[in-house]
């Protein structure tokens, strides 16, 4: 049953028809694009281990979102950044949870035994990421507010045809 509060998406109404024949509003709507992967040795300058982990993390989580979202919500150029951070608070929990298993939730400080600050950083990255999973329609509730196309995806009369 449809939510009567939350309007279904543009793009959910034209892949699964408009029955009702309801003027849809499309709002914003960006063109497709091929989006070209960020470099990411700008963004994790350092040449340890840590920074090539980061590198990789981040490049793997874009080339696997990437392909979901083209099909699922119509990425566009515009969206880059929006992803780009959505990898780097990836890379960055991969190395934030490393760093704990390795050094421990307590270290030793000055005055003794004190929480890692990496226990705050990841906390506030995983906000972040939470957003970011619900703006971009990557968790299983985020989803289920979009419907796949009925076809199967072959959509001969596509919004960008």
């Amino acid at each position: 049953m449809a939510d009567p509060i939350r309007k279904k998406p543009a793009l959910q109404v034209i892949r699964e028809g408009n029955p009702g024949k309801r003027p849809v509003n499309p709002g914003v709507v960006t063109p497709p694009a091929e989006l070209a992967e960020p470099d990411w040795k700008l963004t994790f300058s350092a040449s340890d281990n840590e920074g090539l982990r980061c590198r990789k993390v981040a490049s793997e989580e874009w080339r696997r979102v990437i392909p979901v979202l083209k099909y699922t919500a119509g990425i566009g150029a515009v969206d880059t950044q929006t992803l780009k951070d959505y990898c780097i608070c990836v890379a960055r929990i991969d190395q934030g949870e490393r760093s704990l298993s390795r050094d421990g939730v307590l270290m030793q400080g000055e005055r003794g035994m004190q929480k890692n600050g990496w226990t705050t950083v990841l906390g506030q990255y995983r906000s972040q990421l939470a957003r970011y999973i619900g703006e971009l329609g990557l968790s299983p509730s985020a989803r289920g507010r979009i419907q796949p196309p009925e076809n199967g995806g072959d959509d001969e009369d596509g919004v960008f045809d």
